[in-house]
């Protein structure tokens, strides 16, 4: 025992003199890796404090779709959270390979143009993973969050990244984009209006752009590398845009064209130096993305499903004059009595509130004689400007006075752009002059510049800091859907026509195929498509004779007479839809006459789970 402990101990002490120490120089370099490690993260403490204030921000104002989303709803605009949920579904898809953009899985047979309808592409693809696990109400409630936050942490780092400006004051300017009044409004189920994450990295690549393309800035003349990454990486930018939202991607070209052309009034000689190689850079960012998007926008506007014109009216959706000092109805110190003059609850884009309308006129005036300042007026003045709509609204009234929007109605593309949206720009434009503003101010000679600007922005912008999103309970749905009963019932890849047929003001059935994440197609619906006079844009299809018919016992009761012309409709009508299956939910209003007026109309039912059904193909 004794001599195996010291050979034991032997050979410990040679294995320890044999394992050679740390030298000094690797010491070194660990000490100062740790070192850099440090610093960088020292640096960076505010970037990632501002981050998740952000973040959290964003989740109390979602907080209401929490902690079950799947029974919780949008409670001023449940009828496009049940779209975008379908949305999501359909959008599952194109994470399969079946790229098509025409979907039969609603208005069927004929089918929904997918890209005449915003159907955030992008997002319902990259964020399958979650819709299969968990739902797709959940991943509509992520991304409701995950929008606002992304779009302030987005700017953030281009005012310090890219304007310089200080992290304070960058802080303040990237609340505003990411939670101003504009953006919380469309936050009522609005996702492509506000995933605006991609706007500022897209402002930056033309400002890279503009750089590289200024031969004065760098010895070597035009930086011709990176005038060419710049243009690709916008290109590409601005492909992945237009399957997020198109409408987002024209407000921010129509903007930025605006303010280069100011920029460069401005400052006209460094214009001059520019010019050639930033427009032979924007060739070629338009030529790549075109011939990326050549299909998918001939699809758009020319393929099956397409419509001519845009589906709302610019005559209805214009901005109010008054609307611009109101605060939003939607933000601490908002009334609901301001909420008059706007078109609803989804569209308080010009709410800017009068202190911050106050604040950003003094500073304008205050910096007008900066260039950047001029070029950020102008571009704000235009997009003001083109709000207001073809006819002046004033106080609610709607004036006779035309506007300038009028120049713009019926034109291609911006037909389907509403008017009062483009004000939505103004919070962009409205925080880079604050951040300017805030900075010059702390570097100021005088101590009541200091201490007066800033708080004034602070103040200005409490004004409007935003109230969580108002949610409500909506009814759970039926255990033949959440249960997979509907198999028994539906062929693989048929179609369901819930009763009653969902329709743009009442779309409710659609979330059966959302949970199902649209296995099934369902006849007529809530989209756009080419249904109005002469082919033009509508809300929807017209209704078949059957589908009437239940829904006037869905809405009112009762069993109206059913005779053989009524028998030969409903045949006709299953037979157009090529539906596998009618059903009917325990819950549904006035069931009991629903299901006597399809059994006159169908036959007897089978009961599936709590649903009445009937096995038409």
């Amino acid at each position: 025992m004794t001599s195996t402990a010291r050979a034991a101990q032997s050979a410990t002490g040679e294995a320890h003199a044999s394992t050679p120490a740390t030298s000094p120089r690797t010491a070194d370099a660990i000490g100062s890796l740790r070192t850099r490690l440090a610093a960088l993260a020292r640096s960076h403490v505010w970037d990632a404090l501002v981050c998740l204030a952000f973040v959290a921000l964003a989740a109390w104002i979602t907080h209401g779709l929490w902690p079950n989303p799947n029974g919780r709803v949008l409670a001023l605009n449940p009828e496009d959270q049940t779209l975008y949920e379908w949305f999501l579904a359909a959008d599952t898809k194109f994470a399969f390979g079946d790229w098509g953009l025409l979907t039969d899985r609603l208005n069927a047979p004929d089918g929904v143009n997918m890209l005449n309808n915003t159907t955030v592409i992008a997002l319902g693809t990259v964020l399958t993973p979650v819709t299969l696990a968990f739902g797709v109400p959940v991943t509509f409630a992520v991304i409701a969050g995950a929008n606002l936050a992304g779009t302030a942490i987005a700017w953030y780092f281009f005012f310090t990244r890219v304007l310089r400006g200080s992290r304070p004051a960058a802080a303040l300017g990237a609340g505003l984009c990411g939670f101003g009044p504009g953006i919380i409004s469309q936050n009522n189920s609005h996702l492509h209006m506000t995933a605006q994450w991609l706007v500022p990295v897209m402002v930056w690549l033309v400002i890279r752009l503009a750089r590289a393309a200024d031969p004065a800035a760098r010895p070597e003349g035009v930086d011709r590398r990176r005038v060419l990454t710049s243009a690709l990486w916008l290109a590409a930018v601005v492909t992945f845009q237009v399957f997020v939202g198109e409408e987002v991607l024209f407000l921010t070209a129509l903007t930025m064209v605006i303010f280069v052309i100011g920029y460069g009034l401005a400052r006209r000689e460094q214009a001059r130096r520019v010019l050639p190689k930033f427009v032979a850079g924007m060739v070629i960012a338009v030529s790549v993305a075109g011939a990326a998007l050549i299909y998918p926008l001939w699809f758009q506007f020319k393929g099956p499903g397409s419509v001519p014109n845009g589906v709302f009216s610019a005559y209805f959706f214009s901005a109010d004059v008054l609307s611009f000092t109101a605060i939003s109805p939607l933000s601490v110190l908002g009334s609901p009595e301001s909420a008059r003059l706007s078109t609803g609850a989804a569209e308080y884009n010009t709410f800017l509130g009068w202190p911050l309308v106050l604040v950003a006129v003094g500073c304008l005036i205050w910096l007008v004689r900066e260039p950047l300042v001029r070029a950020i007026a102008g571009a704000a003045l235009v997009m003001t400007w083109l709000s207001l709509g073809p006819k002046l609204v004033i106080d609610g009234e709607r004036t006779s006075i035309p506007g300038p929007y009028m120049a713009l109605v019926g034109l291609p593309v911006i037909e389907g752009a509403l008017p009062m949206r483009f004000a939505l720009a103004l919070l962009p434009l409205v925080a880079m002059l604050l951040v300017i503003a805030v900075d010059r101010a702390r570097a100021h000679a005088s101590r009541p510049v200091r201490l007066l600007v800033p708080a004034a922005v602070v103040v200005s912008l409490l004004a409007i800091f935003p109230k969580p999103l108002p949610t409500e309970d909506r009814p759970p749905l039926p255990q033949f859907i959440t249960g997979g009963h509907w198999r028994e019932c539906v062929k693989p890849g048929g179609v369901l026509v819930p009763v009653p047929v969902p329709t743009p003001p009442e779309p409710w059935a659609m979330r059966w195929a959302a949970a199902a994440n649209a296995e099934f197609g369902l006849p007529e619906g809530f989209f756009i498509g080419p249904y109005g006079r002469g082919g033009r844009a509508s809300m929807g299809t017209y209704k078949r004779p059957t589908s009437q018919l239940l829904a006037l016992v869905a809405r009112q009761g009762g069993r109206p007479e059913i005779g053989e012309p009524q028998r030969r409709a409903a045949r006709d009508d299953i037979a157009f839809w090529g539906a596998s299956c009618v059903a009917v939910a325990a819950d549904q209003p006035h069931r009991e006459d629903l299901v006597a007026t399809l059994e006159a109309l169908l036959g007897p039912s089978t009961k599936i789970a709590d649903a009445w059904t009937w096995k038409v193909g």
